[in-house]
């Protein structure tokens, strides 16, 4: 009995450490008007801003709000965004960022009159994929599950029921700045809600196959 008190007890302290205080975060490209209430955090995103570099358009931009905390091995990251968005290009999820030549950010993106879940990963050059939401949602849940060399792109509706968008390379083994981004290239900007991002720590997939192959029998 108290064996199960004491996991029950751990699980409720894992899950509370999941949760990324946002008063801990701190700014890259600060907008002017921001505030954190309640575990959320609500922006007027910065007008004529984006992440871009090179590729199709000939321009490197890198001049977007982006709040963050620095994370080192595989984790889950998610976090539920609302925005009111107005202008082409009007975007805001979630970057994963090495330096500014390394990141991917994934989120909702209107463009072409339609709301899509949109990704960009930029390793030196940026590549651009969206996918048509088939429905106008009130908000949207986006995750990011970090493994290995790679970032797995997830969807949801409500936080249940994830579809997978895309599967982008990341350098491993190297610390990265994970948070909230938001970005108006085209338009006056918006403002944007981000309501309950956590990350979660995940075991080292290699270091875990490695005990699965020497277990003590």
């Amino acid at each position: 009995m108290k064996k199960l008190i004491l996991s029950v007890g751990m699980m409720s302290v894992l899950h509370t450490l999941s949760a990324q205080s946002l008063e801990k975060m701190q700014w890259f490209n600060e907008p002017a008007k921001w505030e954190i209430k309640q575990n959320t955090l609500s922006m007027f995103v910065t007008p004529q801003t984006d992440y871009w570099r090179i590729s199709h358009y000939g321009f490197t931009v890198d001049d977007a709000p982006f709040y963050y905390a620095t994370y080192g091995g595989e984790f889950e990251a998610k976090v539920k965004l609302t925005g009111d968005y107005k202008a082409r290009f009007d975007q805001m999820g979630l970057m994963i960022r090495i330096d500014q030549e390394h990141y991917i950010k994934t989120g909702v993106e209107f463009f072409d009159g339609k709301f899509n879940v949109s990704t960009v990963v930029t390793n030196q050059t940026s590549d651009w994929s969206v996918l048509p939401l088939e429905k106008t949602p009130p908000f949207i849940w986006i995750k990011a599950v970090r493994r290995l060399d790679a970032v797995e792109i997830y969807y949801s509706y409500d936080d249940k029921t994830y579809v997978m968008t895309r599967n982008a390379p990341l350098k491993d083994n190297h610390p990265v700045m994970i948070g909230l981004m938001a970005a108006s290239p085209d338009g006056k900007g918006f403002l944007a809600k981000f309501e309950n991002f956590s990350v979660t720590h995940l075991p080292d997939q290699r270091r875990l196959n490695w005990l699965q192959k020497n277990t003590e029998k």
